[in-house]
């Protein structure tokens, strides 16, 4: 009896189910490079999360805090911040109402907390995607490799499980490899969007704090 190896049953499957696995495979492949590229992306806004938490409430200046920051490399909260900073700096050069330049504040403070949304999401549709589409492909050759092993059995008087082996093989492999290829995506796509609306909350409650600082200071030195 030949022995039925997984590298067999790939290379003896047809065409067309042989496209399908490389599909699976560059979903795979895709989706892996896609899980390290946000796992870095999330690991260095955490990190530059808490180093600007801890600068922030350090007790410096806000002008020495904002001094030597890049707008263009600045990112989480030290940019939704600076960007506010630099909106009061430019609206409090035009007037000293308090109304107009919080209102200023906060509608830049919201743009950047959309554009640093918009970052943190990057990518994570492409894993939704390919977790969704996976199981789908696998179930589409596994609907194949039955009508193979029933097509099979056309052309043979007697029924034994040997004839119908190939193509029950081609359609358990495919469900496999099928799921293979989602279940990662999908555990990576739900762990990232907690993490997203994690960050989010802080970006936001940090804007919120430093809105309450510069009414406070706008309060106090109208009042002087």
């Amino acid at each position: 009896m030949q022995e039925l190896t997984f590298w067999k049953m790939i290379f003896d499957a047809s065409f067309f189910i042989q496209f399908l696995m490389l599909c699976l495979l560059a979903g795979s492949v895709i989706s892996w490079v896609s899980i390290f590229q946000r796992w870095q992306v999330f690991r260095q806004a955490r990190e530059a999360h808490e180093a600007f938490r801890e600068r922030f409430w350090s007790g410096i200046e806000l002008s020495e805090l904002f001094r030597n920051t890049d707008p263009h490399e600045a990112q989480g909260a030290e940019r939704i911040v600076f960007s506010g900073f630099k909106t009061f700096n430019r609206i409090r050069q035009k007037t000293s109402d308090v109304q107009p330049i919080l209102e200023g504040v906060e509608r830049s403070m919201r743009i950047a907390i959309a554009e640093e949304q918009d970052r943190l999401h990057s990518g994570l549709p492409l894993l939704a995607t390919i977790g969704s589409v996976s199981p789908h492909i696998g179930l589409f050759g596994t609907v194949w490799g039955i009508m193979e092993a029933f097509k099979s059995l056309a052309g043979v008087q007697q029924a034994t499980f040997a004839v119908v082996a190939p193509g029950m093989a081609e359609a358990l492999m495919t469900t496999a490899m099928g799921l293979f290829v989602a279940i990662p995506s999908v555990i990576a796509y739900n762990r990232y969007v907690t993490s997203s609306e994690s960050l989010l909350n802080h970006y936001e409650n940090f804007a919120d704090e430093f809105s309450g600082i510069l009414q406070r200071s706008l309060i106090v030195k109208k009042a002087d």
